[in-house]
């Protein structure tokens, strides 16, 4: 268990939201599909916010970004009402996509919940193809890389699902 408050002051840190009576499901916890989109609303989101590509970059634009890939893995069982903060570690990045890592923590308790390691390409919505990222923004992935390269990778990180046999 890592405290909140000890996490690195080189992620960015997404700010805290409740568990929402509408994520919950006949099992009293979480469901699994509300984690992405917790994940997704409140981490990347985030993210493309704090790179100068969320919502206003897409309508103003007609730029967007898309999920190629997102591995998930849910560690422990959050309930209604629990604070969550989501954590972005930036792992790799190119000329249009990005490749990051989320940690979803109890805000209070300060359990890890869940990862989300995800790749984002940047698109031109136009043609509804790969583009590449604006100079703004690879120049704000180029600071949060050299802030994040000097993080430890989550052991999470490039997990191949599977049986375990020993």
């Amino acid at each position: 268990m890592v405290p909140i408050e000890h996490l690195s002051e080189q992620l960015l840190n997404c700010p805290v939201v409740e568990v929402a009576s509408e994520w919950i499901d006949y099992n009293g916890h979480m469901n699994m599909a509300y984690y992405n989109v917790a994940f997704d609303q409140y981490g990347t989101d985030y993210l493309l916010d704090q790179l100068g590509l969320g919502l206003d970059y897409v309508r103003q634009t007609n730029g967007s970004t898309f999920t190629l890939e997102q591995h998930v893995t849910y560690l422990r069982e959050l309930k209604l009402g629990d604070p969550i903060l989501i954590t972005c570690q930036l792992l790799d990045y190119d000329s249009k996509r990005l490749h990051c890592f989320l940690n979803m923590y109890h805000a209070n308790a300060g359990f890890l919940a869940a990862t989300s390691e995800q790749l984002l390409m940047h698109v031109d919505l136009n043609i509804r193809r790969s583009s590449v990222l604006p100079a703004a923004a690879i120049d704000k992935l180029s600071t949060m890389m050299r802030r994040h390269q000097e993080l430890t990778k989550p052991p999470q990180a490039g997990h191949v699902i599977g049986i375990q046999r020993k």
